[in-house]
């Protein structure tokens, strides 16, 4: 019998396809919906524009159709004309992604600036925010809290929010390493991208609640993908095995959500899985194993009836 990978593929998600619906139903119910939200709560909903197949201009149409908020996009001078007609058409909110990559913490930092300066102060739309990897892991103390510094003050001066995101390989690389970020600098805001934690930590952080309690009082946005033990990214967040992991994950954003709503304040998602090797593969082909804006399309949903 000639049956290939992909053959397989297609049988096995015909078979389990009522399985992940069911795995991820209980999770549209909220705890929160008898929540009383104080007057200027809002939750934005943003599609991510890495993986995505096509153009800006499809992406945007995309997010559209499906029922996003916006878009979150890494700043890229060179397409800034065709992001913000995009934008423009579709009715479309934006939130950028900054970042240096040098090895030099000088270096490193005067980029970080000088995209900074470009996505909040382009010509065209307010970003709704910039996320941020700001400095590195290996960076000392006191040069990464330059970076914080540099954010806090000039957030103030452009009215443009700026979050710091929890990502490795970056500042706040883990749950223990920034602790001492979190303490030291009060003014200090989140993207709470928290699959980073669990896969450096090697645990779904049961035993580092405090640290985790005091990032999500710190949190303005978030990034929802689910990680796990040994990843950054389950596969398929439907799937009935990753139960443990998505019930931790909607555990942390319950609370942030919470206080949002008690606050009367903003918050701000992205759906962020990602594509590969974000997304695991099968061997051989590099056949991803689930579709990557379907998943986030899901989420987008399931956060729509959990929390709205």
């Amino acid at each position: 019998m000639n049956y290939n990978r992909r053959d397989f593929l297609g049988a096995s998600m015909l078979v389990t396809s009522a399985t992940l619906l069911t795995s991820m139903k209980a999770f549209e119910a909220s705890p929160l919906h008898s929540l009383k939200a104080v007057d200027g709560f809002s939750l934005k909903i943003m599609a991510p524009y890495w993986g995505f197949p096509g153009s800006v201009t499809d992406c945007c149409k995309k997010a559209k159709q499906d029922g996003y908020d916006g878009i979150e996009i890494l700043w890229m001078p060179g397409s800034a004309e065709e992001l913000f007609a995009a934008l423009k058409k579709y009715q479309l909110e934006v939130g950028f992604l900054c970042r240096g990559d040098e090895a030099n913490p000088a270096a490193n930092l005067a980029t970080y600036k000088k995209v900074l300066k470009e996505a909040a102060e382009n010509k065209y739309q307010k970003p709704l925010y910039i996320n941020v990897h700001s400095g590195k892991d290996f960076f000392k103390y006191e040069d990464n809290k330059k970076f914080i510094d540099y954010s806090v003050q000039y957030a103030k001066e452009t009215g443009v929010p700026i979050y710091h995101e929890t990502h490795r390989s970056r500042m706040l690389y883990s749950a223990p390493a920034s602790l001492r970020y979190l303490e030291e600098n009060p003014n200090l805001r989140l993207t709470l991208d928290i699959s980073h934690w669990c896969n450096v930590s090697e645990s779904l952080l049961d035993d580092q609640k405090e640290t985790i309690d005091l990032a999500l009082s710190r949190t303005d946005h978030i990034h929802s993908r689910v990680g796990h033990e040994q990843g950054p990214q389950v596969s398929d967040p439907r799937a009935p095995e990753w139960k443990n992991a998505v019930a931790a994950h909607f555990a942390w954003w319950d609370k942030v959500v919470a206080m949002k709503k008690q606050q009367g304040k903003i918050l701000t998602m992205l759906t962020e899985f990602g594509p590969p090797s974000y997304m695991p593969t099968l061997p051989y082909t590099n056949v991803p194993v689930a579709n990557q804006w379907e998943i986030n399309t899901y989420m987008m949903q399931i956060w729509r009836k959990r929390y709205l």
